[in-house]
């Protein structure tokens, strides 16, 4: 073969190669990506998204349990299960609370992660790893199993808290029996278990700040309280963002401390919107009920966030 005929053979194939890139996958190609991709979908699709279609149907029907037999004949009523929600005073009830709850909770849990966290960073050399380890073991610990101890730890005639403050001479008070003390009872617990979650984070966003920073404060004069306002949050804006939405979202949904220490009493001071959704869902049997107050707490859930977004986002 001679070499002009080797010439003539290299464009033409070049050509191909390049026809083939630019046509994209064969469809062999796009059979194997989807074969490795069909375990998700068919998880995905059956425990996820065909459980919220469901649910978003539910909502506008009287489904309950005389339809578990035949759930195609529930009986559509539209929009009656919002209206109904709106007007119902103990959900309004569960969503002060939840609110309430929120407000509280998520500050003092950032504010603490925040401060630990700066010790952490700057502060505290020696055993620094235990102090980490000690702080968010919590976070993976079972919290059921956190608000079974909660519970024994409160209880006001054998808890260890009240035991402490009789040595003192303090006769300690009913603390999830007693309405106006049931809920800052639940936001100590959950903020004692979530800080360090929030600290972990703070730590990593801080350990990304320049050191220069700091050593350029230092000569100003700042002191290290002034170090923290006028450096460390401003350069954690981002990092502050992103675990107020998170703790915000999570605490919105709460559920498994009020229905573990006090059943959402007493007198309803601790019930939240999760917890009502789960009695109307699963005590009562109002199923079709129960998703509109899911449905509904999505949307706060959404514009909460949102907002935040709006407010607290660096617009640097």
């Amino acid at each position: 073969m001679t070499v002009p005929a080797i010439a003539q053979r290299r464009p033409r194939a070049n050509a191909e190669a390049t026809r083939k890139v630019a046509s994209g996958p064969s469809w062999r190609e796009d059979l194997t990506g989807w074969a490795f991709a069909a375990p998700f979908m068919i998880l995905f699709g059956l425990f996820l998204a065909f459980p919220i279609v469901a649910s978003f149907a539910l909502s506008f029907t009287s489904f309950g349990l005389r339809d578990l037999a035949s759930p195609i004949g529930a009986t559509f009523v539209g929009l009656e299960n919002y209206i109904d929600l709106f007007s119902d005073e103990k959900f309004w009830t569960a969503l002060f609370n939840t609110f309430y709850f929120v407000v509280i909770g998520v500050p003092i849990t950032l504010a603490i992660g925040l401060l630990i966290a700066n010790a952490l960073n700057r502060g505290i050399n020696r055993f620094r790893t235990v102090f980490r380890v000690g702080y968010y073991l919590p976070v993976i610990t079972s919290i059921v199993a956190i608000a079974v101890v909660w519970r024994f730890l409160l209880n006001p005639d054998v808890g260890l808290l009240n035991m402490i403050l009789g040595w003192v001479g303090i006769n300690g008070p009913a603390w999830l029996a007693d309405p106006a003390l049931a809920m800052p009872s639940i936001i100590a617990m959950a903020v004692w278990r979530n800080l360090g979650f929030a600290m972990i984070v703070f730590l990593a966003g801080m350990q990304a700040i320049p050191a220069s920073l700091y050593e350029a404060a230092a000569l100003d004069g700042a002191s290290a309280r002034q170090a923290l306002r006028y450096v460390t949050i401003p350069m954690l804006r981002p990092t502050i963002l992103f675990m107020t939405v998170i703790t915000t979202i999570g605490y919105l949904q709460l559920f498994e401390e009020p229905f573990v220490m006090t059943g959402g009493g007493p007198l309803d001071k601790t019930l939240s919107v999760s917890m009502y959704m789960y009695q109307q869902g699963f005590t009562f049997f109002h199923q079709g009920y129960a998703s509109a107050i899911a449905y509904v707490l999505f949307v706060i859930v959404a514009i909460v966030a949102l907002l935040q977004f709006r407010f607290l986002r660096s617009d640097a």
